[in-house]
């Protein structure tokens, strides 16, 4: 193998390796973005939870 095909394949690889770095570094940000929002939905929900339970016992204690 010559030099010129060496330099070739070097950049080839390396060409590869930075497209696998790349497409890790986006499945990585997707996940990361996927994980916050199932807490702020899990937080949503939370809230709307705590509502309902202060509406009832507002309205309990209204009853009486």
């Amino acid at each position: 193998m010559d030099s010129n095909q060496a330099s070739y394949n070097a950049g080839q690889a390396k060409g590869q390796t930075q497209e696998k770095a790349s497409n890790m570094m986006d499945k990585a940000s997707n996940a990361a973005q996927s994980a916050k929002e199932s807490i702020q939905e899990t937080g949503q929900q939370m809230q709307a939870k705590a509502q309902g339970a202060t509406d009832s016992a507002k309205n309990s204690t209204n009853k009486n």
